[in-house]
């Protein structure tokens, strides 16, 4: 899966006003930039730290970007406030009760952005966290909204998932109830009204998120399951607090630094390249070695420590899910997967790449008792492989929860892939281990995870449970 944004202008809004969304497909991530041509005055919304093409954009309409408004504390990838503010001298803002360690600006509930003709209207909708806030757009001051930007509380199809603060004492029951009545405030916006969400399928800032960008208010009362006229508070409150994903690890130390002032995006300087000798020094200091290429590739032959990720898949948070939040890491690929995974990497904070190997397959041929295969099993294989050896066999699904309850497997243990480094210790290293997961991405990473920790006998299914002749009642938040 490319990094690469999909910056689309949205159509049908009226003149003056422009709102370009900067969608990134790896991360399932909107940012927005939102201007008057009348007055060449702009906002950017939710930027990433990677802010260059916003950037061009706004240059190419002629616009000055004045403030930057961040819709919420994100957690699951590092906002580029900071580095927008330094670029253009814009002003930092958050909803009401934020709080951050670096200058920024309060919008009150109600507060209009007024950038010439194009109205911009804070809404405090809070539920997916306490300072979420939405931001209604009009073409002019008499006008109807034209669009509005949810930020994570009204996803299409879906809410924000109101559970990433109870290690912060806030109950999820507590912040579903506000978002309940958020989500029914923006409801109350005419049918015609554009809802541009932060995030899209694939996220794990909720469970079924539809593959759309961009919907309309009327839409969404029609097809979204929390807008149901007959939804009830307490429905809704028993609906978005179960099932959600795994939240990868570095979530809560992504949001936390989201509030802080922190170093800027650095990440031209060229990275050192590392013999294998460097590389087994760094990982007895507990650097983690992260193998970018394809999975069959990986599979056919990598190092001994290194654990597979594909660059061709959700790379940053599929690391950020097996890898410690703070810890070294040395990347393996040719130089351009490696630059670019390193970008990836900083997007959620892993800022600390300390070196790489770009020749893995020389590495390899110059120390052959380094190299491993991957096993990776054929369903018929694998039932076979669970008749054999039914009383020590670990099989385990490295799926979401709600993916287990839409299409459970007989005999299978279910720890999502976000919490395996947590559950190391309850698993036998010395008896056989067989992954699974939707498609056969998740379940090799899984594996190779075990691998690198001293597990001796580990394989995993080729193409996951369908593989297996398991189908899905239904799709929440489904993922290789």
């Amino acid at each position: 899966m490319s990094d690469t944004t999909t910056a689309t202008l949205i159509d049908g809004l009226g003149e003056p006003l422009v709102i370009y969304q900067f969608y990134l497909g790896c991360l399932s991530q909107a940012a927005y930039l939102v201007g008057d041509r009348s007055t060449g005055r702009a906002i950017v919304v939710d930027p990433r730290r990677d802010i260059d093409e916003m950037l061009e954009v706004a240059k190419a309409e002629g616009m000055t970007i004045e403030l930057v408004v961040q819709t919420h504390f994100h957690a699951d990838f590092i906002s580029g406030h900071l580095e927008m503010s330094a670029a253009t001298g814009a002003d930092i803002a958050y909803g009401a009760s934020a709080v951050t360690e670096f200058p920024s600006r309060s919008l009150s509930d109600g507060e209009v952005i007024d950038l010439g003709s194009v109205q911009v209207q804070v809404w405090s909708t809070p539920g997916h966290t306490p300072e979420s806030i939405s931001l209604v757009i009009s073409s002019s001051p008499e006008s109807s909204p034209a669009a509005v930007l949810t930020g994570d509380a009204l996803f299409i199809g879906d809410v924000g998932r109101p559970d990433l603060l109870v290690a912060a004492d806030i109950p999820a029951e507590v912040l579903a109830s506000q978002l309940f009545d958020s989500v029914n405030r923006l409801a109350s916006l005419p049918v015609e009204t554009l809802v541009l969400p932060a995030h899209g399928a694939g996220s794990a800032c909720g469970k079924s998120l539809s593959n759309e960008t961009v919907s309309t208010m009327g839409i969404q009362r029609a097809t979204n399951y929390a807008l149901a006229p007959s939804m009830t508070r307490e429905r809704f409150i028993d609906l978005v607090t179960e099932g959600q994903p795994a939240a990868p690890g570095y979530f809560g130390a992504a949001a936390q630094l989201n509030r802080l002032e922190r170093p800027l995006l650095a990440d031209s300087e060229p990275i050192a390249e590392m013999d294998l000798s460097a590389v087994d020094a760094a990982t007895r200091g507990g650097a983690v070695v992260v193998d970018t290429r394809p999975t069959t590739v990986f599979a056919a032959g990598h190092l001994d420590t290194a654990i597979g990720v594909g660059l061709d898949g959700r790379f940053a948070e599929q690391v950020g899910s097996v890898v410690p939040t703070g810890a070294d890491i040395i990347l393996m690929g040719d130089p351009a997967s490696v630059s670019e995974a390193r970008t990836r990497l900083a997007r959620i904070g892993f800022d600390d790449v300390i070196g790489a190997v770009f020749g893995v397959d020389e590495m390899l041929s110059r120390n052959p008792s380094r190299a491993r295969r991957l096993s990776r099993l054929t369903a018929t294989d694998f039932e076979a492989r669970r008749s054999k050896l039914a009383d020590v066999l670990q099989f385990i699904d490295v799926r979401n929860p709600g993916e287990v309850e839409s299409a459970p497997i007989d005999g299978a243990t279910n720890i999502p892939l976000a919490r395996l480094t947590d559950h190391l210790e309850d698993l036998n290293r010395n008896h056989p281990v067989v992954t699974v997961c939707a498609g056969g991405t998740r379940s090799a990473i899984a594996a190779s995870v075990l691998c690198s920790k001293g597990f001796t006998d580990v394989s995993d299914v080729l193409g996951g449970v369908g593989a297996l002749g398991v189908e899905a009642a239904c799709s929440i938040n489904p993922g290789a």
